[in-house]
C-alpha cells in the first residue's frame, strides 16, 4: 500500500470558530501569515485560508451561519511556530501583544525550557513560539 503521506503535495490543518475575522487578524497580522483564499456563504459556510512558507502548508478556519462548536479543546492543542532566533520570537510577540494578546503559562513546561512563548488565539487555541530551528 502506497504511502498517502509521502504521495501528498501539500497538507491543510481546518478548524471551526465564531471569530472569524479576529482569527484571520491574529494569524496574519501577528503571526505573519498571508490569506491565500477565502469563501462566503458555501451552503452556510464562510472561510479563510492561510498560507504557511511555502503554502504546502495551510490552514483554513470556517464559520458557519448557524454558529460553529467551540472553543479549544485543552490547552495541550498546539501551533508551534519554529522561528528563526529569540529576535524573532521577541518580534512576533510584539505584534500579537499590539493585537491584545499577552503570553500564557505553558500547560507543559518543555517550552519554558526551551525559551518558548505562548499565546491563545481569540478563540482560546493556542500558539507557541519558539526561538530556533526543530530538532
Amino acid at each position: 500500500m502506497p504511502n498517502v503521506a509521502r504521495a501528498s503535495t501539500s497538507i491543510r490543518v481546518a478548524r471551526p470558530t465564531d471569530r472569524l475575522a479576529e482569527v484571520v487578524r491574529f494569524y496574519t497580522e501577528g503571526l505573519g501569515l498571508e490569506q491565500i483564499g477565502g469563501f462566503e456563504d458555501h451552503d452556510g459556510y464562510s472561510g479563510a485560508i492561510l498560507g504557511l512558507p511555502g503554502r504546502e502548508l495551510q490552514l483554513k478556519f470556517t464559520s458557519h451561519s448557524d454558529g460553529s462548536p467551540g472553543g479549544a479543546p485543552s490547552a495541550e492543542n498546539l501551533l508551534v511556530f519554529y522561528l528563526d532566533d529569540a529576535t524573532t520570537r521577541d518580534r512576533t510577540a510584539a505584534l500579537l501583544r499590539a493585537l491584545g494578546s499577552e503570553p500564557v503559562a505553558a500547560e507543559n513546561p518543555w517550552w519554558d525550557g526551551v525559551d518558548a512563548l505562548t499565546f491563545e488565539d481569540p478563540d482560546g487555541w493556542r500558539v507557541v513560539l519558539v526561538p530556533g530551528a526543530w530538532g
